[in-house]
């Protein structure tokens, strides 16, 4: 059911955008760079610092390392709007970084797994992982944005039932991971809170900061800080319970 929900959530998204919404890269390198690079390489990167100074288990360290190379979700835009940011710029960054992924978390969960697990435990690197992501990533944001294309209005029609079964069926599976596994949420629930809240403000402050450093205007800062603070978690949780070998 998971790969169901991933696939219409990234189909609203793709009902969003355009193809302009890519060339957009095109006309501002700079915040698009620096945003990539944050959420691309500098998050993952702490995250695993803020792991070592810890001390965090196996299943907390690669669950966070997952989440912070995972890409911005789709809520970005609209927590970017609520903070005076170029919300053109967060849509830009969620298709482009969306795609990215079909390629860097294969990789990124591939050494996260080898380090802490002490081999490669192949979490979405086996073949028909990446053939998974295709289907229930590019595939249907490319759909959504080719319907969007040829037909506006069915497009537009078509994002309003689609955001609702996407929420009822992601609430469906939410509950039930969570009841699924509730004593160890029970057990380690006390342990992972202070550690995901201090890595959700170092995300919102280095989303922000980095780009300002490197000259970019504040409203595409905020969109940066937005879209690195904020995560795909449909993703991610569709990665973490992919079949493994």
């Amino acid at each position: 059911m998971l790969p169901f929900a991933l696939a219409v959530i990234m189909l609203g998204l793709g009902l969003a955008l355009t193809f302009a919404d890519f060339a957009r890269v095109m006309r501002v390198p700079r915040a698009v760079g620096t945003a990539l690079a944050c959420q691309l390489v500098l998050m993952p990167a702490l995250c695993l610092a803020l792991l070592a100074l810890t001390g965090a288990d196996t299943d907390t360290a690669v669950g966070m390392l997952l989440l912070a190379a995972s890409p911005g979700g789709t809520l970005a835009a609209v927590y970017s709007h609520f903070a005076r940011g170029d919300i053109g710029l967060n849509i830009t960054l969620t298709a482009v970084n969306s795609l990215v992924a079909v390629v860097t978390l294969p990789l990124v969960m591939w050494g996260v797994t080898r380090h802490y697990v002490g081999h490669a435990h192949n979490i979405g690197l086996q073949p028909h992982g990446v053939v998974t992501l295709i289907v229930t990533v590019v595939l249907p944001v490319a759909l959504g944005i080719t319907l969007r294309r040829l037909r506006p209005g069915l497009a537009q029609t078509l994002r309003r039932a689609v955001r609702i079964v996407a929420l009822i069926v992601l609430a469906v599976v939410t509950v039930g991971a969570i009841l699924h596994n509730a004593d160890q949420l029970g057990r380690s629930f006390g342990s992972i809170l202070p550690l995901t809240a201090a890595f959700s403000v170092l995300n919102l402050v280095i989303g922000y900061w980095v780009p300002r450093l490197a000259r970019v205007e504040r409203p595409q800062a905020v969109a940066s800080s937005m879209e690195i603070g904020i995560h795909n978690g449909a993703l991610a949780v569709a990665i973490a319970l992919s079949p493994r070998c």
